[in-house]
């Protein structure tokens, strides 16, 4: 492998040359089964150690690699369909190593973080709440599954991006159930350069003085008011849309119509307030909040 080929098929080399290799190999050994100069080759060792794809051990005078558990070459956009029942079945016997590695490996691979989190993550998460549904785990269980999604939605959420200071959004949680939804959200807007803030659960805070609270808050996060600010609220029950609804509308009519409003729950049909938009889908929540920006430039 010489002058001209690409990190990634470095990368995929390097995972066919290491995974069957249980004593690790040097540097040199690795360089050679690689055709790869020996400098050039450290250097992208170290590169992928801080990737979390290898770790180094040294015995003596000699370094040895080894490639860390869970890592896989896959080719995207093709292979999501691989990724999602891995993520699954890792997850649910609660292999946290081998869950962090695998949505690294993929973010290195060349997934994106939106499709990860629509295609492998959302899934996840439903199958989660439908086992505790049918009794098949209980609440020690759940919330540790919920953990391990959270923490792998926190690696998507600390890949460096360039925010765009036009684009605001802030997401909340009506309740406990939908937290995990919307530390999804607000990953998802993150990767598409959106400024996030990400409010959590704000069960605790559904009281007459939200509106109160609410309005300081815009102040400081969307201060000289650039660009549009959308509002995502997500929630299990009618109650809490409609409580962050008529909270939230009065404020956004003074606001003018760069500040926008979606509610996002599966009870929402019956649910009356208003809104800009109203989905189950986060997918379209993204599309739909992209397509609002555009308008607005």
């Amino acid at each position: 492998m010489g002058k001209g080929y690409s990190e990634e098929e470095i990368r995929e080399k390097l995972i066919s040359v290491l995974k069957d290799s249980e004593s690790g190999m040097s540097g040199v050994e690795i360089s050679e089964q690689m055709k790869v100069n020996r400098i050039t080759m450290t250097k992208y060792l170290k590169v992928f150690a801080a990737e979390g794809l290898v770790r180094q051990k040294n015995i003596g005078n000699i370094t040895l690699w080894f490639l860390e558990p869970g890592q896989e070459s896959f080719h995207f956009p093709d292979d999501y369909f691989k990724v999602a029942p891995k993520f699954l079945d890792y997850l649910i016997k609660g292999n946290e190593d081998k869950v962090y590695s695998l949505i690294r490996n993929s973010m290195h691979s060349g997934a994106t973080v939106n499709r990860l989190i629509i295609e492998v993550i959302l899934p996840a998460i439903e199958s989660v709440k439908d086992l505790f549904d049918e009794g098949k785990i209980g609440t020690a269980e759940q919330n540790l599954l919920r953990t391990i999604i959270s923490k792998s939605l926190q690696i998507l959420d600390q890949i460096p991006i360039v925010s765009e200071p036009k684009k605001n959004v802030i997401v909340i949680s009506a309740d406990f159930q939908s937290s995990l939804i919307a530390e999804a959200a607000s990953a998802a807007f993150h990767s598409d350069g959106w400024r996030v803030s990400h409010l959590g659960d704000m069960s605790s805070a559904i009281d007459v003085l939200f509106d109160l609270d609410f309005q300081k808050l815009i102040g400081k996060v969307w201060k000289q008011k650039p660009g549009v600010l959308i509002v995502v609220v997500f929630s299990e029950t009618d109650e809490g849309l409609n409580f962050f609804a008529d909270s939230i509308n009065p404020i956004k009519s003074k606001s003018g119509k760069r500040m926008k409003l979606v509610l996002c729950g599966n009870t929402f049909k019956k649910a009356k307030t208003e809104s800009d938009l109203v989905t189950e889908k986060l997918d379209e929540i993204i599309q739909w909040s992209q397509t609002v920006y555009q308008n607005q430039k």
